[in-house]
């Protein structure tokens, strides 16, 4: 059975920084691409972040101005998205996802299979 469970989620204040976590289970996660997706009130699901099996990474540069950092460990089958310098537009439930058959980072949301439950995180101005 496929599991991606999110944590870390919270109320900060506008500048804090945060990790949120994604932990996998149930399929091979370290040659699978993983992402990060959120989704605010009233608005579609957007890429943030991706990382292949390489490590290779890719931002949406728009949202994430070079304040956000995706990583995996892979001996913990663990996502990590390290957020600095959060603001008040960054509130969203963030979404961990895998693409496990693919073999480039995708910004589309359609092109993963598995995603987690999502966690909310709130930016207080």
């Amino acid at each position: 059975q496929v599991q991606l469970v999110e944590s870390g989620g919270g109320l900060v204040q506008a500048g804090d920084s945060l990790r949120v976590s994604c932990t996998a289970s149930g399929f091979t996660f370290r040659t699978s691409v993983m992402g990060w997706f959120r989704q605010a009130p009233g608005k579609g699901r957007e890429f943030v972040a991706g990382i292949s099996s390489n490590y290779a990474t890719k931002y949406e540069t728009e949202r994430g101005k070079g304040r956000f950092t995706i990583s995996r460990d892979n001996a913990r089958n663990t996502l990590y998205l390290q957020m600095r310098s959060l603001q008040p537009e960054d509130t969203a439930v963030y979404y961990c996802a895998a693409a496990p058959d693919r073999g480039v980072i995708e910004t589309s949301s359609n092109m993963y299979t598995f995603w987690g439950q999502g966690t909310q995180v709130t930016v207080s101005a």
